[in-house]
Parts: C-alpha cells; sequence; structure tokens
C-alpha cells in the first residue's frame, strides 16, 4: 500500500513538472538553450518512469521511521536477504537471544537421531545452579527433552538451557565450543560465544551483531518442529504443576507471528529476534540494545509491517519437465526435471512474473542423471529475475555397434 501510494504521488509530481515544462517551452521569453535543458530534463524524467524494477533497489532508503535500537536488522528468512540494516554487524551483547544458537544445536542433535524429544534428562548441581530465568530444576531432577525445550524457548530457562547443552556435549564448556564452531560456519563473523545461556555477569566478550542473529535465526527456522514451541503463548511442565509464559509478547499480539527469542539484562539492554509468516514471506527482525521492552516490541513491530507492507515472495515450485529427445541413446528419450525457485520482490511485483523453459531438440547420449540440458528463466515483464538448470532425471547410455544394429533390424522387420 506504501508502495502504491508512494508511486501515486511521483506521477502526479511528474505530470504536474511536465506540465510546467511543456508551458515554458512555449513561453517566447526563454531562450532556445533554456528549452532545450527543459525538453532534457523532461526526457530524463520519462526514462526514469519507463519501468519500475521488481527488485534490487535498495528499499532502505525509503524507511519511514527511525529505529530506536542500537543495531537493527530485517531480513526474509526464505532467500536471506537483508530487507534493512541499522548498524548491522556491531558486536553487542545479546542477553538471551543467544539461546537461538542453543536450541539450533539441540534441533540439528534431534533432526540427526543423537537426541529423542522423548528422552529423559538428570540434571547436574551446575544446570540447577543458573540464576535468572529459570524453570527452578533441582540437581538430580529428572525432565525429558521436550519439557527442556519447551522451558528454554517459552519461558527462556537458563537452567534448562545448560542441562540440553551438557547432555549434548557433556559440559558448558564443550557445547560452547561447538555453538561457536556453528556460528563459525554460518559466516557469523562478529560473533564469540562464552555460554549457552546469554547471562553477562561475568563474560568478557559475549557478543554478536544483529545481522548474526538474523543468520542463526535463518538457520534454526529451517528447523520447522521448532515453530511447535516458539509459537507456545502458555502452557505447562511437570504435569501440569509449573505454568510457562511466553516472553515473546508478540506471539500473542502480532498476526502471523511465529517466535523467535528475546533478551535482556544491563548491559544488552532490550533485544529480540522476531519473526512472522504472512501469504508464504516470512521475515525476520533483529533489535539489539532496544531502551526498553515496549520500544523493543514496537520497533520490531513496525520492521515487520513495513517488510510485509513492501515485499513479497515469489515461489515457483519443482517439477517434472517432459521428456527430451536423446540421439545415439539406449532410450530415445529421457525425464527432465527443474528445481525450486524463489526470489523476494516488490509487493505487486510478483504477480507478473512469467517463465519460459530453453531446451534444444534433442541432447547426445551418453546422458547421466543430474547433466544440465536447458535452463527456466524467469521474467518480471521484460525484466530477467532469475535462471534454474533443467536437468535430465534418468541416465541413458550410449548404444553400442550391436545394440545400433539389432535395432536396425527390428526396425527392418516392422517395416517388413
Amino acid at each position: 500500500m506504501l508502495y502504491r501510494i508512494g508511486l501515486f504521488a511521483f506521477r502526479t509530481y511528474f505530470r504536474a513538472c511536465s506540465h510546467m515544462v511543456i508551458v515554458h517551452l512555449y513561453n517566447r521569453e526563454y531562450g532556445m538553450k533554456r528549452r532545450i535543458r527543459l525538453l532534457i530534463c523532461a526526457l530524463a524524467v520519462l526514462v526514469g518512469m519507463g519501468s519500475i524494477p521488481c527488485y534490487g533497489t535498495d528499499p532502505a532508503e525509503n524507511m519511514p521511521f527511525d529505529v530506536d535500537a542500537r543495531s537493527a536488522v530485517l531480513m526474509d528468512a526464505e532467500t536471506g536477504e537483508i530487507l534493512y540494516a541499522k548498524n548491522p554487524d556491531e558486536a553487542l551483547p545479546p542477553a538471551s537471544v543467544t539461546k537461538i544458537m542453543t536450541l539450533l544445536l539441540v534441533m540439528e542433535a534431534i533432526d540427526s537421531g543423537r537426541l529423542s524429544l522423548t528422552d529423559k534428562i538428570t540434571v547436574s548441581d551446575y544446570a540447577a545452579s543458573m540464576g535468572g530465568s529459570q524453570v527452578y530444576l533441582e540437581p538430580g531432577e529428572q525432565m525429558s527433552v521436550e519439557d527442556m525445550l519447551k522451558s528454554t524457548v517459552v519461558s527462556s530457562a537458563n537452567d534448562a538451557a545448560v542441562a540440553l547443552g551438557e547432555t549434548i556435549a557433556g559440559s558448558e564448556e564443550a557445547f560452547v565450543r561447538m555453538m561457536n564452531d556453528r556460528a563459525a560456519e554460518l559466516g557469523m563473523e562478529h560473533t564469540k560465544f562464552e555460554n549457552a545461556t546469554g547471562l553477562d555477569d561475568d563474560t568478557t566478550a559475549h557478543l554478536t551483531s544483529a545481522e548474526d542473529i538474523a543468520i542463526m535465526s535463518r538457520a534454526l527456522l529451517s528447523h520447522e518442529k521448532i515453530l511447535d514451541y516458539t509459537t507456545i503463548w502458555m502452557d505447562t511442565i511437570r504435569d501440569g504443576a509449573f505454568g510457562l509464559s511466553n516472553t515473546n509478547r508478540l506471539i500473542r499480539f502480532y498476526n502471523g507471528a511465529t517466535g523467535l527469542k528475546t533478551g535482556s539484562t544491563s548491559k544488552a539492554k532490550f533485544c529480540i529476534s522476531a519473526t512472522a509468516k504472512r501469504d508464504g514471506l516470512h521475515l525476520i527482525a533483529v533489535i539489539m540494545g532496544s531502551p526498553t521492552r515496549d520500544v523493543r516490541n514496537a520497533m520490531a513491530t513496525r520492521l515487520l509491517d513495513w517488510g510485509f507492507a513492501n515485499f513479497a515472495l515469489y515461489r515457483n515450485a519443482g517439477a517434472d519437465a517432459g521428456r527430451i529427445k536423446v540421439l545415439g541413446g539406449v532410450a530415445e528419450d529421457c525425464g527432465i526435471v527443474y528445481g525450486d525457485f524463489s526470489r523476494l520482490m516488490k509487493k505487486g511485483s510478483e504477480k507478473s512474473v512469467t517463465y519460459t523453459l530453453e531446451l534444444p531438440e534433442t541432447v547426445s547420449a551418453p546422458v547421466q542423471a543430474g547433466d544440465t540440458v536447458g535452463k527456466i528463466v524467469y521474467r518480471c515483464g521484460d525484466e530477467i529475475i532469475g535462471e534454474e538448470d533443467i536437468t535430465a532425471s534418468e541416465s541413458v547410455d550410449k548404444i553400442s555397434f550391436w545394440g545400433l544394429f539389432v535395432r536396425m533390424l527390428q526396425m527392418f522387420s516392422l517395416g517388413a
């Protein structure tokens, strides 16, 4: 809507300017050189209005408000494209937003089969000693991985987070090494973890950046099971004896909210990685160093609102593309396929996307499954917005001399 309003205003302004130029062109008091200059200006405006890009511009230039925080990032979860950034690389204390990495390693352990939601964890003395947000685990108490996970996500429980880390790596120290190794693998260049919780009273350099938080948030969202927990508003553990309430108020009050994690300490101020999904577009809004909880939530809300108002995700699922004729093969043709394609675009322009399959009439044997045989080209108007390979879905060996001889005999006999 904001985009359309802006476009209407610009067109109205352009018409007014054009009218003024035309009037001056016919004004006898204007010399020839001045008329030429005006004509060039009019033509330049016309060229600029000739087409509206589908994507690829810098939307942050048109951000209608300032984000009240030390740093902030708005990222598309599907493509990883950053839509807005304020001091995105500044290393700052993240408080409990740290737990996004803790949760990522837990989900990876679950998905790999190294950990099960039904496994029972015995709480260590060290895990039970954690301060701050907690579910008051007792040394020796046993709790399922699922309830530990739920406690960490919903109530930001430091004791549960450490217990999970100890279960995966043997100790929190070893788990933190895993956290830092995974951060490096993800390209989080401004991050160093010193614990699994984000408690920072005794840390010296437990830091990360808004962009790095968005990166690990995106990685966590790829484990769809996590949404079963990050979208909980209220729940219980210990057979209903202990209540959990989500520290992320957007889960209850923001349309489409999917998570993800809040955090606050005196060092970090108020932080959040807020995620929401509407009409297939999944956004990640990271706020770091906001002065109050309400300001943090308001800034995340405004970033998400702005993103949903101005962008859309075009997606085309991979599919069977038919068959292509094979010359000199043991089979006369082979199947072909193309993969998924997605592109973040200005809202509204995704409806104008078309695609064409560019293929040769034939390919020559041998053909291996996965070989590129053509491409699918996506366009928005006259603008190419992306290409994907079309590949063979089957292998076709080259026909031997005797195979060709037998085929010719079969053709001869059929002809007779």
